[in-house]
C-alpha cells in the first residue's frame, strides 16, 4: 500500500491543500503545533531527505524559502521554524511552523483541529500562496 502522502498526492485521500505545482504540495497540518502549521511535500516518493536527487532537493528548499515569509505575514509570527524528521510518515516532508518563542517546534505541542477550522484557515491562506512559482 502506498504511503499516506502518496495517496494524498494521487487524490485518494483527503487533505487541506494550500498550494501545489508539478513537483510539490503544501498542506495544512491536521495536528498543528501552532496556527498556520503547514507541511511541504515533494510529489516524488523519497523516504530520506538526503537521498533526494537534485534538482528536486533544491526545489524543495527554495519553495520552503518562498513559503516562510508568506506564512510569517499571515500569522504575524516572529519567525517560521522548519523541521524535517520523517518518522511519522516515511515520505520526505518539511514542517513550516509559525513560532514566537523558543521550543515551540516541539511535536508534543501538536493538537488535532476540526476540519471546519482547517477549511477556514485554507480560505484565508490559499490566495496568498498563489504567487509562488
Amino acid at each position: 500500500m502506498k504511503c499516506v502522502f502518496c495517496q494524498i498526492i494521487d487524490g485518494k485521500m483527503e487533505a487541506v491543500k494550500i498550494w501545489e505545482n508539478d513537483q510539490l504540495l503544501l498542506l495544512l497540518d491536521r495536528k498543528p503545533i501552532n496556527r498556520g502549521h503547514v507541511i511541504l511535500i515533494p510529489k516524488m516518493h523519497v523516504e530520506n531527505i538526503f537521498d533526494m536527487p537534485e534538482p528536486a532537493y533544491g526545489a524543495l528548499f527554495l519553495a520552503a524559502k518562498d513559503v516562510a515569509p508568506i506564512l510569517q505575514k499571515l500569522t504575524q509570527a516572529k519567525r517560521v521554524g522548519l523541521a524535517i524528521e520523517g518518522f511519522g510518515v516515511p515520505h520526505i516532508h518539511v514542517h513550516l511552523v509559525p513560532v514566537n518563542k523558543g521550543n515551540q517546534l516541539n511535536p508534543l505541542r501538536a493538537k488535532e483541529v476540526s476540519a471546519a477550522t482547517l477549511r477556514r484557515v485554507q480560505r484565508k491562506f490559499a490566495p496568498a500562496f498563489r504567487a509562488i512559482h
